[in-house]
């Protein structure tokens, strides 16, 4: 029964969590089992090997815990790091924010490099300082591959290629939470020494896994690494995992088979069509808000999230109302602005398991949304402008040819 009672279906469409393919609570809904039988770490051997392809990786080591993106990071930052170690990390919106106060109260020695919100990483600041870091005191480079306050996305490739030109042994910590499995992402070919993701975003999972991919490097820096650690703590698993029982607690038994059907999903597409798709949505998207006359908060062609766009609305006009009618009038969930951007802009998510038909009736919903609180949108131009892009680009069902 639901809290709070809508007719048909609740229209999603926040950057997270998203909606779960039917596929995947069927999966899910499944009886608890002993985790200790051969069952449960046959499941666990299997799922290992194929998460290691979201991230592009064959070197890595991935860890399943039972946790949100918050304790994902936490482990990255708590297995590699000291108390007192140097990090880079970058303030472009909410999220990336988050992260940082993280690192301050785990005592590290952060150093902030911050932009203006809807702009992307200052990755000019960062080739300075690891110019200027002959002694390499900077440990750590921490990023959000995908702010999802501002629908920022940063170039991970180009951070790696400072890191080499300067020669620079610095540890690459990536936040991938709302970009694995919908945005390009290539953990061993960009040098990522950790990789992170939550189960809510791209996977199309609810809400209660984490995963943490670690390299060889990442890996050996967690036998050196002084912060404090137990629940999170990636020797804990390595023992299990020799030992081919996988799990040093107990773990969500229907999510594990949630993520096989999830990965079954994906692979089933393409992860290479997974990640097009979600191109495809993002530049309709995009579309559709050009059309109604309004800004995206991504300041630059480069910087365009392909999971979220974020919409920013008049003066006159208080974004929030525009997230509260959307869910009380027509079953649409929105995003909210956050903090700066907070009352400024709304966004669209649009990631996971998702379609082009999905997307056009939620930009339906939007435009309603918009005229119902004074903006002069004229009915359905975002629709056709999103319409005319998708008729002309979306493929044919790779399993239907």
């Amino acid at each position: 029964m639901d809290y709070v009672y809508g007719p048909g279906r609740n229209h999603l469409f926040v950057p997270g969590p998203v909606n779960i393919p039917d596929q995947v609570l069927r999966a899910m809904n499944r009886n608890n089992e002993d985790y200790r039988s051969p069952a449960i770490p046959a499941l666990t051997k299997v799922l290992i090997e194929d998460v290691k392809k979201i991230f592009k990786t064959t070197s890595g080591t991935p860890f399943l815990f039972p946790t949100t993106g918050t304790g994902a990071w936490e482990s990255a930052l708590t297995n590699t790091l000291s108390p007192g170690d140097r990090i880079v990390s970058f303030l472009i919106g909410q999220f990336s924010l988050l992260w940082i106060d993280q690192q301050q109260r785990l005592k590290f020695n952060v150093d902030v490099v911050e932009s203006e919100w809807g702009q992307g990483a200052d990755l000019d600041v960062l080739a300075s300082k690891i110019a200027e870091d002959k002694e390499h005191t900077i440990k750590a480079i921490c990023i959000v591959h995908n702010e999802t306050a501002t629908g920022v996305t940063n170039n991970l490739a180009t951070v790696r290629k400072i890191l080499d030109h300067y020669q620079h042994p610095a540890l690459y910590l990536v936040d991938g939470v709302s970009s694995i499995c919908a945005l390009d992402f290539r953990m061993d070919e960009w040098g990522i020494d950790v990789a992170l993701t939550g189960s809510q975003k791209a996977l199309s999972l609810p809400t209660g896994m984490g995963i943490v991919c670690a390299s060889p490097k990442a890996l050996e820096a967690s036998k050196t690494a002084k912060s404090v650690r137990v629940f999170f703590d990636w020797n804990d698993y390595l023992k299990f995992y020799k030992l081919g029982t996988y799990w040093p607690y107990t773990p969500s038994i229907q999510l594990l088979y949630g993520l096989r059907a999830a990965l079954d999903l994906i692979f089933e597409e393409g992860l290479d069509n997974v990640i097009a798709r979600h191109t495809r949505l993002a530049k309709a998207t995009r579309l559709a808000v050009e059309a109604w006359g309004l800004k995206n908060c991504t300041q630059k062609e480069e910087w365009f999230s392909d999971t979220v766009t974020a919409v920013i609305v008049p003066s006159y006009i208080d974004s929030s109302e525009i997230v509260r009618r959307a869910w009380k009038r027509y079953n649409l969930s929105l995003g909210l602005g956050l903090n700066k951007v907070a009352g400024k802009v709304f966004r669209i998510g649009h990631l996971g398991n998702l379609n082009e038909l999905q997307l056009l009736g939620c930009l339906a919903g939007v435009e309603m949304v918009l005229k119902d609180v004074g903006y002069p949108v004229k009915l359905g131009s975002g629709v056709a402008a999103a319409s005319a892009y998708l008729q002309n680009s979306t493929p044919l069902i790779p399993s239907r040819i």
